[in-house]
């Protein structure tokens, strides 16, 4: 689904969200109370004025006799006492992330981080003493496996990078966990595009003192050219089937001002899960929040008030810093001294 496609859902569901509301209202406003009469004043003369009428009475309306309790002759949620169907999400609170797990596609729903100035500056972990591991906590029947990915075309993506948690060792190793993976495509996307867009969020730490992001996947419908409906079709790798491929895939990005109650540079984007161009412009990939919500049946700021609200890229230039894979991965084995990336520019 394009950015397009997706700021018209919104659109039109937030339209008719206002209509409704305003219905209601409308209907609301428009009943009338019938008049309370008052009592007049007293003549200046003297002489005392007709009283004004009481209101005739209104019948009493009997009480609406109360229905005979039912009791039901079945007890559907007896059923609970062999186990409860679910969904379950698997909550899983790291070191360096916390994520919701998707049982149904093997992949997160969400995975959530927090990096500082602080936090990047430390560089206690090495990437080269990290491996990927199945992550032991989701049962056996419902996780992703390590060969699922093999000869699948496809890299163990990391949805919360590396490199975002260098100030622990034990912090790296447990973004190597699967349930912090999905099937990406790799040359053009997570080794190139998707790199470059997770550097730009940590350069953003230059400006902002904390800095927020939830990256998942997602799975949108594409428009078949011979009957013009629209269908949700994607692969699963694996052997048998077990890993659900996204095509696509998002981050929502919260650029803390470090104020109390201060402002938030509230930024999305979708990218397809595809070879993208590094001379694509990122904004490009900017969609209303509201969009990622409603297609992936999560809520990112539901608690974040529209005062506190800025747009991330009406503040920084949202662009990005192409850089070498290989130079990339130096800095995260220690080969490399770690660079200060320049800030993003801001466009005030």
């Amino acid at each position: 689904m394009s950015k397009s496609t997706l700021a018209i859902i919104a659109g039109i569901s937030a339209a008719a969200g206002s209509a409704a509301t305003a219905a209601i209202l409308t209907s609301r406003s428009q009943r009338k109370e019938p008049p309370i009469a008052t009592p007049t004043q007293e003549d200046p003369r003297g002489i005392a004025a007709t009283p004004t009428l009481p209101p005739p009475p209104v019948p009493a309306v009997p009480p609406t006799p109360l229905r005979k309790e039912i009791i039901p002759p079945v007890n559907p949620t007896g059923v609970f006492q062999y186990g409860f169907p679910g969904p379950i999400s698997d909550l899983r609170p790291n070191l360096s992330t916390t994520s919701s797990f998707d049982r149904r596609t093997r992949n997160p729903h969400w995975v959530a981080e927090h990096i500082t100035p602080a936090s990047l500056s430390a560089s206690n972990g090495n990437r080269s003493h990290s491996t990927f591991v199945e992550d032991e906590s989701v049962p056996e029947k419902f996780r992703a496996k390590l060969h699922d990915y093999f000869r699948s075309g496809y890299d163990r993506g990391h949805q919360v990078p590396a490199a975002d948690a260098k100030w622990s060792q034990d912090a790296m190793d447990q973004t190597f966990l699967l349930t912090n993976m999905c099937p990406q495509v790799g040359d053009g996307f997570n080794r190139d595009y998707w790199a470059h867009f997770e550097d730009f969020c940590r350069r953003l730490t230059n400006h902002y003192p904390s800095v927020r992001i939830i990256t998942g996947p997602l799975y949108l419908p594409r428009r078949d050219p011979e009957d013009g409906k629209w269908r949700v079709s994607y692969e699963v790798i694996g052997s048998p089937p077990n890993v659900a491929v996204p095509t696509h895939f998002y981050k929502v990005i919260f650029a803390e001002d470090g104020k109390t109650g201060g402002d938030v540079s509230l930024g999305a984007f979708v990218l397809p899960n595809a070879r993208i161009s590094n001379e694509k412009p990122l904004e490009s990939f900017e969609v209303p929040v509201e969009a990622i919500e409603r297609a992936s049946g999560l809520e990112f700021a539901s608690k974040l008030p529209a005062q506190r609200r800025k747009k991330l890229c009406k503040e920084i230039t949202c662009s990005l810093l192409v850089r070498d894979y290989a130079e990339r991965q130096k800095d995260l084995i220690g080969k490399a001294p770690p660079k200060k990336l320049p800030l993003p520019d801001r466009t005030s």
